[in-house]
């Protein structure tokens, strides 16, 4: 019961068919996660 629920409250972030801005800003996040943590890296070694 507490599964459908969080499906619930997914597909009302989505406002309908497709993956919604839920998961476009997942991947965004994602995206610039990986932007910081390559450019944390880079800085690091370029000593």
């Amino acid at each position: 019961m507490h599964t459908n629920d969080a499906l619930l409250q997914l597909a009302a972030i989505s406002n309908g068919s497709g993956p919604g801005m839920f998961l476009r800003v997942l991947v965004i996040a994602a995206i610039v996660g990986v932007v910081i943590m390559a450019f944390v890296l880079l800085r690091g070694y370029r000593d």
